[in-house]
């Protein structure tokens, strides 16, 4: 069972989240905080597998908050959901130690698999901020990559990937089902040697454009 923390100052918020993730088979809630500081010491008193964690709150923001249960445990997962998808916060949020970043509009379905691949140790995004993650990363100078043998099918993949497009819209654009377009993403990350799904993207961007 994966054990979730929520971090929102909103109650409706948090109590909306609760009955999703409550409702799965394999997750559950173990507890809530309305503030950062409040985030902070629940998760030490808790030590959850995840914390669901909005970014304004008051006293100790979000961003704060998550340097700070980073610090208390380097294996700490956090992942930001939050109304904001801007630079100003999405780059700040990340240099914390986020392990992901998802606005509220967020299809439920989505959010929930995205815990559980955090969890897992996969580095997600809503797919527009995705491709933003993915241009401030090619800003840094690195050597050509090497091009790995990929189907016809893994290059569309590829190439959809790389838009910053989600599992179920690659799914929809190729006429696939997701579970396939995951099996298809599993292996290209295994043939060109990436950990998770920013840096497959980021790979793609330079070998597509190589």
């Amino acid at each position: 069972m994966i054990t979730v923390l929520l971090a929102d100052d909103q109650r409706l918020v948090r109590a909306g989240l609760r009955m999703l993730i409550d409702d799965t088979d394999d997750l559950t809630v173990v507890g809530e905080a309305a503030d950062g500081v409040a985030a902070v010491r629940r998760f030490a008193e808790l030590s959850p597998d995840l914390v669901v964690m909005d970014l304004r709150m008051p006293g100790l923001d979000g961003v704060a908050a998550t340097r700070q249960i980073l610090a208390h445990s380097a294996r700490a997962k956090v992942l930001v959901l939050t109304t904001f998808d801007d630079d100003e916060h999405l780059f700040p949020a990340l240099a914390a130690g986020a392990a992901g970043y998802f606005v509220k509009d967020t299809d439920p379905e989505v959010l929930l698999d995205a815990i559980r691949r955090t969890v897992e140790g996969d580095l997600l995004f809503s797919p527009a901020l995705l491709r933003r993650v993915v241009d401030r990363a090619l800003t840094v100078p690195a050597p050509p990559v090497a091009a790995p043998d990929l189907t016809a099918r893994e290059l569309d993949v590829l190439r959809l990937l790389v838009q910053g497009e989600g599992n179920q819209a690659i799914a929809d654009r190729l006429h696939l089902g997701v579970s396939t377009v995951k099996g298809h993403i599993a292996n290209l990350l295994d043939k060109t040697g990436t950990d998770n799904r920013v840096r497959l993207a980021v790979y793609a961007s330079r070998l597509l454009e190589s």
